[in-house]
């Protein structure tokens, strides 16, 4: 006979998983046991086998759960009709949802990679659900990035790297809010994208333009010889 549920049960596993994140943080995926899980959380391996059956299902389900609710609060960002309010609506939420979860952002990181291929590939999944939603609302905010593709992902991920790397020096309650950073990082963005590309053009034609006048002065060369 199958074993029935308590009623708390998804609240539970959500309390293991924080706590294992924690533990994944803090001593590397590698460093942790199902039985350090299961001392943090106050309870039996054996009731630890009943929510998980080891330590791969605890770090792909911390992981999915993260990720889900990333893309979640970032599709529901994206009903700014504005495109600049989209894109700050994106960026704060974000940082929103990263507030208490600096551990689960950093197993993300660290430990994605070591989960078996099927797995890394439903989360990656996940992960470029949220680049594509940020790299729209980039291309809407800024029409020299939609008209420059070849470009865009590098905003994108530039974006994604003030807003993901934050947590190494933001100290909640000193200097800048969640909100003042977004916005901080959203008019970065919008403001020097323009001459930001102008720049990397600019610098992508000189090869062309050198190798032109070089091929110039070699058929000024021919003509005097």
């Amino acid at each position: 006979m199958a074993r029935t549920r308590a009623t708390d049960y998804d609240q539970k596993r959500l309390g293991i998983l924080g706590r294992s994140a924690k533990l994944f943080a803090e001593h590397g995926y590698t460093g942790t046991s199902i039985t350090m899980i299961a001392d943090a959380c106050g309870v039996s391996k054996a009731l630890m086998y009943h929510y998980y059956r080891s330590k791969d299902a605890v770090l792909f389900d911390l992981l999915a759960d993260h990720l889900q609710h990333l893309v979640s609060v970032v599709e529901e960002a994206t009903q700014q009709a504005e495109p600049g309010e989209r894109l700050f609506a994106i960026s704060a939420a974000l940082l929103e949802a990263y507030r208490g979860a600096d551990a689960e952002h950093q197993v993300q990181i660290s430990s994605l990679k070591l989960l078996p291929a099927e797995q890394q590939d439903e989360l990656k999944a996940l992960e470029r659900r949220l680049v594509v939603l940020m790299s729209d609302a980039i291309a809407a905010a800024i029409p020299a990035a939609a008209a420059k593709p070849q470009l865009l992902k590098p905003l994108t991920m530039s974006l994604f790297g003030m807003l993901n790397w934050h947590y190494l020096w933001f100290r909640e309650g000193k200097g800048l809010s969640r909100d003042a950073y977004a916005q901080m990082a959203t008019t970065l963005m919008i403001a020097g994208a323009e001459q930001a590309i102008a720049v990397v053009d600019g610098a992508a034609d000189k090869p062309a333009r050198a190798a032109r006048k070089k091929s110039d002065a070699q058929v000024a060369l021919a003509r005097r010889a």
